[in-house]
């Protein structure tokens, strides 16, 4: 769940000069609003959780019971009102107090309406991402080329660190069925140095990296490593501009889903399926060679169930 306030504390104050019987969004869905825009690390959105299962209660307590009540520390507390757009912790309860006054008022959504609605909330804004990352395959040209140089980069880096390390193995796994030499990287520092400098050594041309929220520095320290020894970077990651898509040559940005404690990664993935089908493509005899050895191999030794 992303929180936004500036939009959300006029709302507020407009909300109190209402009367209790004139129509207004339900009480959830004004919270939610208030949400919308700001990307909470997970302790922040544990608090935002908490103020959705429990607003009534919640929008009254003191920082410090608030604090406790969620598990945090009362300086997480004042970070959160300040990822929304707040002065501070008394000005948030002020913005709140309305919205749990009218969930009062009007019967509040039970805790099993709320976490519906969230859930819901959380998978509509990933069909965004993957609407928005449909509209921008229209025109699928850099796909097609970037995933022409991966096909031909032998052997070809993947790199992934921390959260991202998931997206890394899922697309080396693909990969390797259809290339020769892939290489997956889900550690930094002096090991990943390492790891690149052989890759180019070797004759590697390209690294792919993945860089989701919250964004490691070890990442960016492997692709500046990865351009002083010569591999040019495709960088998969949620935001066009910042330290990392400066030191990448090709950049395709797709959003992740932050309306959960823990990102979700819909888009991302579809869209590193497409560079796996632009290599798959780009050399189709040894795409087919190898998809068919790997069939025999998969049946001779009964990998999956059903062979």
């Amino acid at each position: 769940m992303a929180p936004g306030p500036q939009a959300g504390k006029r709302a507020a104050a407009d909300d109190a000069g209402k009367g209790h019987h004139e129509a207004e969004a339900p009480p959830t869905a004004r919270l939610l609003a208030l949400f919308d825009g700001h990307r909470l690390s997970p302790t922040q959105r544990r608090i935002a959780q908490y103020l959705l299962d429990h607003l009534t209660e919640a929008a009254f307590l003191s920082i410090t019971d608030l604090a406790e009540r969620v598990g945090v520390s009362q300086p997480s507390v004042t970070r959160f009102a300040a990822a929304l757009g707040f002065s501070g912790f008394p000005a948030l309860r002020e913005a709140l107090h309305p919205i749990a006054l009218s969930a009062v008022a009007s019967s509040p959504d039970t805790h099993e309406e709320i976490r519906r609605n969230e859930l819901q909330a959380a998978v509509d804004a990933e069909i965004e991402n993957l609407e928005s990352l449909r509209r921008a395959l229209g025109d699928p040209s850099t796909v097609l080329e970037v995933g022409r140089e991966l096909a031909h980069s032998v052997p070809l880096t993947v790199l992934g660190l921390r959260i991202s390390e998931s997206l890394a193995e899922y697309f080396s796994y693909a990969a390797k069925r259809v290339h020769p030499d892939v290489r997956v990287l889900t550690r930094g520092g002096s090991i990943a140095n390492d790891a690149l400098l052989q890759s180019r050594e070797a004759g590697g041309t390209w690294v792919l990296a993945f860089a989701m929220p919250r964004y490691a520095n070890e990442t960016l320290d492997a692709m500046r490593t990865a351009h002083s020894v010569g591999l040019r970077v495709a960088l998969i990651t949620d935001v066009p501009l910042g330290p990392l898509a400066d030191e990448a040559d090709v950049v395709f940005t797709t959003g992740t889903g932050s309306r959960l404690v823990f990102d979700s990664y819909a888009a991302p993935v579809v869209l590193a399926a497409t560079l796996l089908q632009a290599m798959a493509d780009a050399v189709p005899e040894r795409t087919q060679a190898r998809l068919e050895a790997y069939e025999q191999l998969a049946e001779q030794h009964h990998f999956f169930q059903g062979d």
